[in-house]
């Protein structure tokens, strides 16, 4: 079978797009945010500045890295660009971030020849109309080819022989594969795990064991190219959620109060855009050391509204941190809604709602439709806008968050 798959990722965008708009930035060691590094340049990168890093820890390593501020309507216009060269070679384009996407090519080669050819037009469209560069990885499945365009970076084009798809992929770092994190990859680490043919070798049930059922078994399948997934250009929501990266920060209600309230806030606007609850609220916990913790709660009756949602989040927060006593900073915070349900399929059964809750329900809806006429910015709620790390720009939050709805 031809590798179809396309992965393209722009490389470096938001430090690209920075050294483009202003030429004196080009060369040099550079870094998006303040109080929290949000990306760093390559030229950053080679003295190991990091994404969510803080400000005081990269300069320590870098002393002459430049920080600003970011242009946020320059990174949404330059990668819906992008995006946008890729959709015209195909129809079939699954968008997974502001500057990455999958596409398959497969019904288009009579028409603009075969995919590696497609690719290097690709790449070359988008450095001569952009001005940014942009890794493509070509193989047959999803997984391999975003592993492709890691490989390939930066600014390259790596195309995986169907033949040798395994000898490519077993030598690599187990770091590339999706779904291989800091903590999973210091746990295979520990068991002398390193590359991905090594994890292909491991028993799967010392694999599972290791790492648990799921994952384990998801990892296994992985190291072997196993993977059926289809590119899909449109998805129906099954959950909506945020992250906030926090630097470093002492483990205590004065940082993580705000930090959750503002993600509730995002988060709860989107499910109240697409009229739609949910029963289930997660929070992910990220502590100094990398090592991250999670916490849910199951209601009977979903919730959308920004008081319940961050309260309930503050709640398994604090539950969290108490049975880690040990851990005195975080450094990223995340909320997810699951078991999404529509308003009309759960508002006949809630003959009669509390005061508290329509009230709550009408300020949410003031404060929507405000944000709609006059902008987000316009109006918020008091212990965002007055507790919030301002490190952290709003406008960069809304593109770096993790949205799955």
């Amino acid at each position: 079978m031809e590798p179809t798959i396309l992965h393209a990722d722009l490389d470096a965008f938001y430090a690209s797009v920075e050294q483009l708009l202003d030429p004196t930035l080009r060369g040099k060691p550079i870094a998006v945010g303040g109080g929290v590094v949000l990306a760093a340049s390559y030229e950053a990168k080679r003295f190991g500045v990091q994404s969510g890093m803080s400000g005081r820890q990269a300069r320590q390593l870098c002393r002459h890295l430049i920080f600003v501020r970011g242009r946020f309507d320059q990174y949404q216009r330059l990668g819906d660009a992008a995006i946008g060269i890729v959709s015209d070679y195909t129809p079939l384009v699954e968008r997974i971030s502001i500057d990455e996407a999958f596409a398959d090519v497969a019904g288009c080669t009579h028409l603009f020849g075969h995919p590696a050819e497609i690719a290097r037009t690709i790449r070359r469209r988008v450095r001569m109309e952009l001005g940014l560069a942009i890794s493509v990885g070509v193989a047959r499945t999803k997984h391999l080819a975003k592993i492709a365009s890691q490989v390939a970076k930066p600014d390259g084009l790596v195309v995986v022989d169907p033949l040798t798809e395994l000898e490519f992929l077993h030598d690599l770092p187990v770091e590339l594969m999706w779904g291989v994190g800091p903590v999973t990859q210091a746990r295979l680490a520990e068991s002398g795990v390193r590359t991905i043919g090594q994890l292909a070798r491991m028993p799967g049930q010392s694999l599972e064991r290791l790492l648990g059922c799921a994952v384990g078994e998801k990892l296994a399948a992985l190291s072997w190219n196993r993977d059926p997934r289809d590119i899909r250009t449109q998805r129906r929501a099954r959950s909506a959620g945020a992250q906030s990266a926090l630097g470093l920060q002492p483990a205590q209600p004065r940082v993580y109060r705000p930090a959750l309230r503002h993600l509730a806030d995002r988060i709860s606007a989107r499910l109240r855009a697409k009229s739609l609850s949910g029963r289930t609220v997660t929070v992910r916990v990220r502590f100094a050391n990398l090592r991250c913790v999670t916490r849910s709660t199951t209601f009977d009756t979903p919730v959308s509204t920004t008081a319940a949602l961050a309260e309930t989040a503050e709640g398994l927060v604090r539950a969290a941190l108490a049975q880690h006593p040990g851990e005195s900073k975080i450094s990223l915070l995340a909320i997810s809604v699951t078991h999404l349900m529509r308003e009309t399929d759960f508002q006949l059964a809630l003959p009669l709602d509390s005061p508290r809750a329509v009230m709550r329900c009408a300020a949410d809806r003031a404060v929507d439709t405000i944000r709609e006429r006059f902008g987000w910015e316009a109006i918020g709620y008091g212990s965002v806008v007055l507790s919030l790390d301002k490190s952290v720009p709003d406008e960069f939050r809304s593109l770096a968050e993790k949205e799955l709805l």
